[in-house]
């Protein structure tokens, strides 16, 4: 004994007008996705640099590291070497994500390969 069965397609159902509810959510989706999408995150071993290291920046500064790794990214560089007035932070502008931490006396004496752009905050 053999049975066919047969699938067929849900067709979705469509709320008139006057079942649909707006609702006012803030912000919108397209707006958080986009500032996801624009904000830096912190690798395992950039945080506890940060940390090892007693460098803090402020979310002023963070904010300003973010749009210009943004602008890199757009400009096609994908690690870059951000010098600020006290630290020194490799960032993979692609994912952007921070890769390592440094204070600015150590950075002083180090040899910075394989990146493809610089920023330069003071």
């Amino acid at each position: 004994m053999s049975y066919r069965v047969q699938f067929f397609p849900r067709t979705p159902i469509v709320p008139n007008a006057s079942q649909t509810r707006k609702t006012n959510v803030s912000p919108s989706f397209r707006e958080a996705f986009s500032e996801a999408q624009q904000t830096l995150k912190i690798s395992k071993h950039a945080q506890q640099r940060l940390e090892e290291r007693n460098i803090s920046i402020d979310e002023q500064q963070w904010a300003l590291i973010s749009q210009k790794v943004l602008e890199a990214k757009q400009k096609g560089i994908r690690d870059s070497l951000v010098l600020t007035n006290q630290a020194a932070l490799i960032v993979n502008a692609v994912n952007q994500t921070v890769i390592t931490a440094m204070n600015r006396e150590e950075a002083q004496a180090q040899l910075f390969t394989n990146i493809n752009g610089a920023i330069i905050l003071e």
